[in-house]
C-alpha cells in the first residue's frame, strides 16, 4: 500500500494550484490523483477566452489556461496520478482508486477534495413528456462539440442563461446553428455582464425571461418544448430538434458524504463552493493547499 502525507483529489484549476501551493509551503510527499488522462478538469473543453486574468493577466482560452496551471505542476516534485477513479475514501484515511492497472490503495495524512461540481440534468426538473434523444446538459454539449466535433442539432432550445448557456449559445450560431430561444426563468441573465455582451448582445441571440419548459414533446427525437410564461401561465409550443439545459451545478461531495467532517479532510474549488470564475476555484485551491502543506511540515 503506498503512503502519502496529503492526497488531492481532482486535477482541476482547484487540485493543481492546491498541489503547487502545498510544494510550495514545504510539503515534500503529496500524491494529485485524477480520472481524466490528462490535467486540467474540464479546461480543456472550453475553448473560449475569458480565463487566467488573476493568474496570469491576460485572457487565455481554457486549454491554454489549463497548459500553463500543468507546467507549474512540472516544477514540483508532485506525483500525478492521471486516470485513477477513486472508488472509496474511509475513516482510517484510505483512498481506493481504479485505474488501467487495476486496484490501489492510498494512505494519506491529510485529504484535499478538489472533485468540482455536477450539473443538474432535465431529470431534476419537473418537466412532463417524454425523455427522448436530443437532450444535452451544457457540460455535455460542450465537450462533445469542442472536443469531438460531433453535430447535435440544428434548431436548438437552451434553458438557463448563466454563463454556460450563454457561452454554448454562442458557440451553437458560430457553427452556424440556429438557437430559437435562451430561455430564463428569472428577468434578468444569471452569468456574468462580460460573456452577456460578448455571447447574447454581440450575436443577436434571442433570450426570453420568466420563461421555462414545462413539456418534451417527440420520440425517439425530440421534436419540441412546451414553454411556459411563468407570469401569466401562458404556453406555447416551440417546435427544436435540441434541447440544452444549464440549469445550474451542485458541489460534488459524494466520495466524502458519508465521513462527516474529519480534521483531515478539506475542500478546494468548486466542491467547496461554486465559482463564478476559474482563477476564482484556484485562488481557493492555493489558499488550502498552503495552508495544509504548512500543517505537514510543522
Amino acid at each position: 500500500m503506498e503512503r502519502t502525507e496529503l492526497l488531492i483529489i481532482g486535477a482541476g484549476a482547484a487540485g493543481i494550484s492546491a498541489a503547487c501551493a502545498a510544494w510550495d509551503a514545504g510539503c515534500r510527499n503529496i500524491v494529485l490523483a485524477d480520472r481524466l488522462p490528462c490535467a486540467g478538469g474540464i479546461l480543456p473543453q472550453c475553448v473560449h477566452e475569458g480565463f487566467g486574468l488573476s493568474a496570469f493577466g491576460m485572457e487565455l482560452t481554457g486549454p491554454i489556461y489549463a497548459e500553463r496551471l500543468a507546467e507549474r505542476l512540472t516544477l514540483t516534485g508532485v506525483r500525478f496520478l492521471p486516470g485513477r477513479e477513486v472508488m472509496a475514501v474511509t475513516k482510517d484515511k484510505t483512498a481506493v482508486l481504479s485505474g488501467s492497472g487495476g486496484m490501489e490503495e492510498i494512505r494519506f495524512e491529510k485529504l484535499i477534495l478538489a472533485t468540482g461540481c455536477r450539473e443538474r440534468s432535465i431529470g431534476a426538473l419537473h418537466v412532463a413528456g417524454t425523455r427522448p434523444a436530443g437532450i444535452f446538459t451544457a457540460g455535455q454539449a460542450q465537450e462533445m462539440i469542442n472536443l469531438h466535433h460531433w453535430e447535435l442539432g440544428r434548431r436548438i432550445v437552451i434553458l438557463g442563461c448563466g454563463d454556460l448557456g450563454m457561452i454554448l449559445a454562442r458557440r451553437f450560431t458560430l457553427e452556424g446553428k440556429q438557437v430559437l430561444a435562451v430561455l430564463e426563468q428569472n428577468a434578468h441573465p444569471g452569468g456574468i455582464a462580460r460573456n452577456y455582451h460578448r455571447c447574447i448582445e454581440a450575436h443577436h441571440i434571442p433570450i426570453r425571461y420568466r420563461r421555462t419548459v414545462r413539456e418534451i414533446h417527440g420520440m425517439p427525437r425530440i421534436t419540441g418544448v412546451t414553454v411556459e410564461d411563468l407570469d401569466s401561465g401562458e404556453l406555447e409550443l416551440l417546435p427544436c430538434d435540441t434541447l440544452v439545459t444549464a440549469v445550474g451545478l451542485v458541489p460534488e461531495r459524494e466520495l466524502v458524504r458519508k465521513l462527516g467532517e474529519p480534521h483531515w479532510l478539506f475542500l478546494a474549488g468548486n466542491c467547496s463552493r461554486v465559482h463564478e470564475l476559474a482563477d476564482s476555484a484556484a485562488e481557493e485551491g492555493a489558499k488550502v493547499g498552503r495552508y495544509v502543506g504548512s500543517q505537514l511540515v510543522k
